[in-house]
């Protein structure tokens, strides 16, 4: 249910400002797929995959970011750069913001720079 995505969102949006990043994208469509955030961290630019498991049942939120959805990522971080030449000479990195719990009381693990493009 997307209302239920955007609420996690903005969690992991406010933890990530809270820890000073700055917001440059939020939900960027391409035929690709999605990137939930983009935000400038300093000047990293980080691409933010938001997961939400109420369980840890077959891995969690982190394990649910396989080959297949790391791909359509990185396709998606491209395109964005491509349309948006002002931050290709920034470095770039992939985190996953993983959210357990419930809203009132979420866990929040952050893996910055989650996985490599090579």
């Amino acid at each position: 249910m997307r209302s239920t995505g955007a609420r996690y969102e903005d969690i992991a949006l406010a933890h990530a400002e809270r820890n000073g990043l700055r917001l440059v994208a939020r939900n960027f469509n391409c035929r690709y797929g999605e990137l939930d955030l983009v935000m400038c961290d300093g000047d990293v630019l980080a691409f933010i995959e938001v997961r939400y498991r109420r369980g840890h049942g077959f891995g969690g939120a982190v394990a649910s970011v396989g080959a297949s959805k790391r791909a359509r990522l990185v396709a998606a971080a491209r395109m964005f750069l491509q349309m948006h030449p002002q931050w290709v000479h920034h470095a770039c990195r992939f985190d996953v913001v993983a959210i357990g719990g419930v809203a009132g009381h979420p866990t929040i693990e952050w893996l910055r720079d989650a996985f490599r493009t090579d």
